[in-house]
């Protein structure tokens, strides 16, 4: 299944690709399930970013691997992959794609996740887009809005 989500900022794509840092990992934590950051490396190939979901009644660990980046001259990109993936999922695929827009940009987060039962990942379809939704308003805070 896959989500694709846009968010037009103010700031330079370059600015913007550049900023995605443990920093603003953390700010773009989602308020649950909440968050222990356990490593994090950095977002080139070879990178691991590796977090411990929180429940409350249970913690998951989620481990996902940098496996492509590239800087161009109207857009930059970074992949992670998942390599240890809380259930149901199967499959974690999310490209980081920073687009140069006139005098601003716009991030996209193209995320392909499989949970391997259609329709299960139907069903987690919704939660999915909320739960990257709220960086929406993070980025536009951070990076202005356009």
């Amino acid at each position: 299944m896959q989500i694709h989500l846009e968010t037009k900022v103010r700031q330079n794509y370059r600015q913007v690709f550049e900023a995605f840092d443990e920093q603003l990992f953390r700010k773009l934590a989602p308020p649950y399930p909440t968050l222990k950051l356990l490593r994090f490396d950095g977002s080139e190939p070879g990178d691991v970013v590796e977090v411990e979901l929180q429940t409350g009644i249970k913690s998951f660990r989620w481990t996902s691997l940098i496996t492509e980046r590239t800087i161009a001259d109207s857009e930059a990109y970074f992949v992670d992959e998942g390599q240890e993936l809380p259930p149901p999922l199967k499959l974690w695929h999310h490209k980081h794609l920073i687009t140069a827009l006139g005098h601003g940009a716009t991030i996209h987060d193209i995320i392909n996740y499989s949970t391997g039962n259609k329709l299960l990942d139907l069903l987690l379809y919704p939660l999915m887009v909320a739960q990257f939704g709220m960086r929406k308003p993070v980025y536009r805070k951070i990076f202005g809005k356009l």
